[in-house]
């Protein structure tokens, strides 16, 4: 990457990006921008960004890496603009071979916020005179120029974003990168992207406010910030404010009032001490077999089932079955279903009773959503809904043991992993830790999970001379079970016709 002009002379002319971060209240941006290019600081900027990096001169080349940790309304859309329309319509790219395009990427944690970049580089285009020549077309997640050069924005999935030749990668809002699909999905994104930059040896950039202490942000954050980081990678870390000091304190201050632990992170760009990851991947990836995926049902074998309902608009409908194996003393996770928005409920029930039915379970746990409406469904199906009175984040505290022991059997399902390792401990100040998934995220069949082995503890010990409560041994079935079971099967076999009393 070689640039036509300097960023600082693009940023002073008004026919090229003068008009993007004009004005006092954007001159720590313009230093950091600057610095990162490799230019020359002056001593009033050599000053502030010491301030912002811990480092007593900019580095005097372009680096490899920039991570800035800033706070919330601090300008990091525009920032991410106005660099990417620099590199993209100012900078040549001579690595490229005849014919090939470059992308200069952007990824965000959801498509929305992507589009929004997205607008604000195509307003810079737009607004200058010169650069405005370059633009191809656009569609809704690109813009094309006419110099072999895509600006695409992507939500974060590391599954899309393998192949292409990157002239520059913009990781935006990369500490609130979650997937189902991923324990580790910033981490997975920046590992599928990293080789798309090595054929033009583009930067890459991390610009984000900072959440938990985990996470790509943070481990380069707390490896590379100040003096003794390498100089290859410039770490900066500012609070709103400091970014832009337009913003009106008393905004802050009321926010810091209300909650101190978020204000400190959105607004002062800190860490969040209070938020620590719950289930360690090492644990997880320790209680399933790969490619296990199901086991089927078995004869003399007592099944009991947690379903975690949902109405069918935003989150999933889960469904788990399992036993506990006496002779190892641990809880076995049999099967999971899913059902994802948008979905009618009432049919997921007959579905999920279907599965129920194979198993030879006519009861089932899940907690109180919908008040009767669970168990007036459930009911129709022949299967008795009890709601659970364990609040969530008991189940999950009691499910840790069991994890980190290994004393439960998981299934192979990269989602359900997911949902159990980006679980978070809440712990704030006098009170009662709370235990949920991030925000933007999902945890229903984590959740379904701890319901299945509260269950199960509920039925006793580990104890190979276990036997149940009513004195029957766990092969023999209770009577009434058998008629909730026949109800079930009646109901299953008439499409839902016929209903017993």
């Amino acid at each position: 990457m070689k640039p036509r002009l300097p960023l600082r002379r693009a940023l002073a002319d008004p026919h090229l990006l003068g008009k993007s971060l004009a004005g006092e209240s954007w001159s720590a941006w313009r230093t950091l921008l600057i610095a990162t290019m490799g230019e020359e600081l002056t001593g009033d900027e050599r000053a502030a960004f010491k301030q912002l990096t811990g480092r007593d001169r900019e580095p005097g080349t372009r680096v490899e890496e920039l991570v800035a940790v800033v706070g919330r309304r601090g300008g990091k859309s525009r920032a991410i603009s106005v660099l990417a329309a620099y590199i993209a319509g100012i900078c040549r790219h001579d690595a490229l071979v005849p014919g090939e395009r470059g992308v200069l990427l952007i990824i965000a944690p959801d498509q929305k916020q992507a589009d929004i970049v997205l607008d604000y580089i195509t307003a810079n285009f737009n607004n200058s005179t010169m650069l405005k020549q370059l633009v191809d077309g656009r569609s809704n997640r690109e813009l094309r120029l006419n110099n072999n050069i895509d600006i695409a924005v992507r939500a974060s999935d590391f599954r899309t974003l393998r192949g292409p030749t990157y002239v520059a990668v913009v990781a935006d809002e990369s500490a609130f990168w979650y997937s189902d699909n991923s324990a580790n999905p910033d981490a997975e994104i920046l590992n599928a992207v990293r080789p798309g930059l090595a054929t033009t040896g583009g930067p890459l950039f991390m610009i984000s406010s900072p959440y938990a202490r985990r996470g790509e942000l943070w481990k380069t954050f707390n490896k590379h910030f100040n003096a003794d980081g390498d100089p290859a990678i410039l770490v900066a870390r500012g609070s709103s404010r400091d970014f832009n000091p337009s913003l009106k304190q008393s905004v802050i201050d009321r926010t810091m009032e209300r909650d101190p632990a978020s204000a400190s992170a959105e607004y002062m760009a800190e860490f969040r001490k209070d938020i620590e990851a719950f289930i360690s991947h090492e644990a997880v990836a320790n209680c399933y077999l790969p490619n296990v995926y199901e086991r089927p049902p078995r004869a003399n074998v007592r099944y009991h089932a947690f379903t975690d309902p949902s109405g069918g608009s935003s989150d999933s409908f889960a469904l788990s079955i399992g036993h506990i194996d006496y002779s190892k003393q641990v809880v076995v996770v049999d099967a999971i279903r899913e059902a994802r928005p948008p979905f009618s409920p009432e049919l997921i029930v007959i579905e999920f009773a279907k599965l129920l039915a194979s198993y030879n379970v006519s009861t089932v746990q899940g907690d109180r959503f919908g008040g009767v409406w669970s168990v007036e469904q459930f009911a129709k199906v022949g299967i008795k809904y009890e709601q659970s009175a364990a609040p969530k984040s008991d189940l999950y505290r009691d499910l840790l043991p069991l994890i980190n022991s290994r004393r439960i059997e998981l299934l192979d399902n990269p989602k359900l992993i997911a949902q159990l390792v980006n679980l978070e401990r809440r712990v704030p100040r006098g009170g009662k830790d709370s235990i949920d998934h991030p925000p933007g995220a999902h945890d229903d069949l984590a959740n379904a999970i701890a319901g299945l082995a509260a269950i199960n503890s509920q039925f006793g010990s580990f104890d190979t001379s276990y036997t149940w409560f009513n004195g029957r041994n766990e092969n023999e079935e209770d009577p009434n079970e058998a008629w909730q079971r026949m109800r079930r099967n009646f109901y299953l076999e008439s499409g839902g016709a016929i209903k017993l009393w």
